[in-house]
């Protein structure tokens, strides 16, 4: 794994804009498989500024979101759909055909799941994946335990996760129990996995991802085995690999 510590969240996401636009400029029809939270948020900021500067273009881009929630409309504020759409999507020029996000509301899940997996494979699979980490070492929303061998399936959500999504809803009770999320061989198909951490509060799971033992207890150490990851952490979220 190439670590790269930054000195902050903006200098990491300056970073993670540049790996991603570098991916576009060597191949313009990249298939890019992306996260939302909050870490990337700075990312697709500064993907936007690059765009308005007539330095970047989506127009032959496609891209596949790692998850959505099980039950949000589409159209929901709170849907990833609509995160997309707010913070990246609406303001390049990617086409709307080439996005990509399972269907929560779908009438059969287990075909939904099987549809997106199939669509990713259409696709050419992932030239590069975004990735964040969770608190538990959840990768997209594949939650401890989760197979390494796991495709696009239905997760029931840990506690913790819901915890920790419960700042963009009025109420932890509002948020899902469920998603549908990309699998952990899923993820590990992509050409390249960058990894966005900031924030002292995920200082030991970092370290536990490159750390520990390979387990699915703590799903992250999967990308111990994956040839080309990239991990862009800032100076807090790194701050235990001196200790």
């Amino acid at each position: 794994m190439d670590i790269q510590i930054c000195k902050n969240y903006e200098n990491l996401s300056t970073k993670a804009c540049a790996h991603v636009s570098g991916q576009i400029a060597k191949k313009e029809n990249s298939v890019l498989g992306l996260a939302t939270g909050g870490t990337p948020e700075g990312m697709y900021k500064k993907l936007v500024e690059q765009h308005r500067k007539g330095v970047l273009s989506f127009q032959q881009v496609t891209t596949f979101n790692l998850d959505e929630y099980i039950g949000l409309p589409a159209n929901h504020p709170l849907s990833y759909r609509v995160y997309m759409k707010d913070r990246f999507f609406s303001k390049v020029d990617l086409s709307v055909v080439n996005t990509h996000l399972p269907d929560g509301q779908a009438a059969d899940l287990t075909a939904e799941c099987a549809r997106y997996e199939a669509l990713l494979r259409e696709a050419g699979g992932v030239d590069i994946q975004v990735l964040g980490l969770g608190h538990n070492g959840h990768i997209g929303f594949n939650e401890p335990g989760t197979p390494f061998a796991s495709t696009t399936h239905i997760v029931e959500l840990d506690g913790k996760t819901r915890e920790a999504n419960a700042r963009y809803f009025d109420k932890k009770s509002d948020v899902p129990k469920k998603a549908i999320t990309m699998g952990i061989e899923t993820i590990l198909a992509a050409g390249e996995i960058l990894v966005l951490i900031s924030g002292a509060d995920k200082a030991e799971a970092l370290r536990d991802m490159l750390y520990r033992e390979m387990t699915t207890e703590f799903p992250a150490t999967a990308l111990q085995q994956h040839p080309n990851v990239t991990i862009l952490a800032d100076e807090q979220a790194a701050k235990s690999l001196h200790e």
